[in-house]
């Protein structure tokens, strides 16, 4: 191939082709030149139309210069991605574009919200949001009034929210030049407590994952509420990995009108986001990372406590769900992965895990239309639908889209 072009974004590119240096490249070439005598021996000579102009003058050009000077070795580049850096990158562009095209193509909704928590998953959801629409912008010189207009990101804390979250959801706002709307859900939180208990017979009370989930619909109600009212398109912010086990609340974090990052395991979205931070040189990154990760749902609650390790989890994901291994095999597949952990414990999360798959079906199905990004995907029945979005752009003079 003589031009391999950017895969997943919008642009340009052209390479020159010296027909004259292929031809005669190709009548050095012993098999080639044989094959032609054999075809031109045995079929009808090929009709030939000769064009009486002249070529064009190619007195201007010049002849292109090898990269790193040498006709014989490859150029020494010090610049070069290593092939996780370039695999994360086309990640990030792939995500991007998947929002980008969905807002564009169905020509329904006037922004796009984000509920950040100042998490890791929607942290990265509003990451992408933010590249998509620079994606959308109609010219440099509007990014930061377009940002403002199109992406609309709200922060509502809970008594249990911590000053760390706090602090990256501010720090990432002020850094991509976009205002953060803050709502504490607390006195709703309180309210819809007192009304689930009413509910309840005498001497019962809500257990902790109820109360864990209220907070959760509270926040979800509020953002489909904003979309109704804002004709905004809501980003659902869940990952593949807490997606399999349940670890997520129907009509809490599970709700939105596009999932961005559902066909993304954990590790690939702590690995995107480092690879974000060393591209972009965000602090809220950092600031995210360093802060134990968790629904703060609860006093001192966190994710790899109440599950498992991330790294242990997505090796189950893909041994369970992608290589379909029993629980049994994947408990003796996974010493191997982690020979410095115990393998009584492995076993017991492999086969946790299997139990927590199975259960949070029900689950899947309420989730929302999610991006197609990888083979192991949860939602393999509403991947046969695609395309879920196209436009025709030369039949209709107002760009109308057809969903």
């Amino acid at each position: 191939s003589l031009l391999e072009a950017a895969r997943f974004r919008e642009g340009f590119e052209c390479c020159v082709a010296d027909l004259d240096r292929t031809r005669r490249l190709r009548l050095e070439n012993t098999t080639w030149r044989v094959d032609q005598e054999e075809f031109q021996g045995s079929r009808s000579p090929v009709h030939r139309v000769r064009a009486p102009g002249a070529s064009g003058d190619a007195s201007g050009l010049q002849y292109p210069a090898p990269n790193g000077g040498s006709f014989f070795l490859p150029a020494d580049r010090t610049d070069a991605v290593s092939p996780r850096d370039a695999a994360l990158d086309e990640l990030f562009e792939v995500l991007a574009l998947g929002v980008r095209d969905y807002f564009r193509k169905t020509g329904v909704f006037r922004s796009i919200g984000v509920a950040l928590s100042g998490g890791r998953d929607s942290l990265l959801t509003l990451l992408v949001a933010w590249h998509a629409v620079r994606g959308l912008q109609e010219s440099d010189e509007a990014e930061e009034d377009e940002l403002s207009r199109l992406l609309k990101v709200f922060y509502m804390p809970s008594r249990f929210s911590t000053e760390g979250t706090r602090q990256a959801a501010e720090t990432i706002c002020r850094e991509l030049g976009l205002e953060l709307k803050s709502d504490p859900i607390d006195e709703a939180y309180q309210r819809e407590m007192e009304a689930a208990q009413r509910m309840l017979p005498p001497g019962e009370a809500l257990d902790s994952i109820t109360r864990q989930n209220i907070q959760a619909r509270v926040r979800g109600a509020r953002m489909w509420n904003w979309a109704n009212a804002a004709g905004g398109l809501f980003l659902q912010t869940s990952d593949m990995s807490e997606k399999a086990v349940g670890y997520t609340t129907v009509g809490g974090d599970l709700e939105g009108a596009l999932s961005v990052i559902a066909n993304v395991p954990k590790t690939v979205v702590i690995a995107l986001l480092a690879r974000l931070r060393d591209r972009f040189g965000f602090q809220a990154i950092d600031l995210t990372l360093e802060t134990p990760p968790g629904p703060e749902l609860d006093d001192e609650q966190e994710a790899e406590s109440e599950l498992m390790p991330f790294e242990v989890l997505d090796a189950c994901l893909h041994l369970y769900a992608g290589e379909k291994l029993s629980p049994d095999e994947v408990a003796r597949a996974l010493p191997s992965l982690f020979p410095d952990r115990s393998p009584d414990r492995l076993a017991q999360e492999a086969h946790r895990f299997a139990r927590l798959f199975s259960s949070s079906i029900f689950k899947w199905v309420q989730a929302p239309l999610a991006l197609h990004v990888g083979s192991l995907d949860l939602d393999r029945e509403r991947a046969l639908q695609l395309p879920v979005v196209q436009k025709n752009e030369w039949g209709n003079d107002r760009g109308e889209g057809t969903a």
